[in-house]
């Protein structure tokens, strides 16, 4: 979605996908977690120099997937505007991870929780109390009722997890509108109460800041030395 500047100046000359954790750049950790959890198919939406991606990651073959690429182009469309533009490689319902997320959970329960219930998109959320990031979400009785990442309220103990599933027919909402935020998509499916949330017990990791780029470089070695995941 950005540029990754929180990080300046690891990614000055590389993408924040390709940073090194644990020995290896960030996105092969991605790519293999994805393909334990039973994923096959990957479209990774890229924008800032995408080129390096592509030339490690390849057609996907090498983590046992099948790998697409949907490039932004001159200009960042934005979280949810790369999205709508994948959207001719993707199914009708797709799971959506950010770029710089280790989300170590089960997709399966997940994605048949989505289906057991319908609607235009479902979120993971999680009992955050700013732990490890602001919290942005009311959530009561298994209901997303309100999510906003500017205007914080003091019923907010949740936080949007990183780890989505959503039906394509939900950009419609978006009209015509080419860069955006998946979070403007968010909103409006949560306030016509389209969205499903689905609350996760297990942290997240993320490599967005250096403080959340040490935790997960210590996630991953501790997996390594121990074989102990969050699940």
């Amino acid at each position: 979605g950005g540029v990754a500047t929180r990080l300046r100046p690891l990614t000055e000359s590389i993408p924040k996908a390709m940073l090194k954790v644990a020995g290896l750049p960030f996105i092969a950790h991605q790519l293999s977690l994805l393909r334990s959890k039973g994923i096959q198919r990957v479209v990774i939406c890229s924008g800032y120099l995408s080129d390096q991606i592509e030339d490690f990651v390849g057609n996907g073959s090498k983590f046992g997937l099948s790998v697409s690429f949907s490039v932004d182009g001159e200009k960042l469309l934005g979280t949810g505007g790369s999205v709508k533009k994948a959207l001719p490689l993707l199914e009708n319902d797709f799971f959506v991870i950010y770029g710089d997320s280790y989300l170590d959970v089960n997709f399966k329960n997940v994605y048949d929780y989505f289906l057991s219930h319908r609607g235009l998109g479902l979120m993971t959320v999680f009992k955050n109390r700013d732990a490890w990031d602001s919290r942005n979400i009311v959530f009561k009785d298994d209901c997303i009722i309100n999510y906003d990442k500017e205007n914080k309220t003091e019923d907010m103990e949740y936080i949007d997890y990183g780890l989505g599933v959503l039906n394509k027919s939900a950009f419609n909402l978006m009209n015509n509108k080419e860069i955006f935020d998946l979070s403007e998509l968010y909103k409006k499916i949560i306030i016509m109460k389209k969205t499903i949330g689905y609350e996760v017990a297990a942290r997240f990791y993320e490599i967005g800041s250096p403080k959340g780029l040490e935790e997960t470089e210590n996630y991953l070695l501790s997996i390594a030395r121990t074989g102990v995941k969050n699940e």
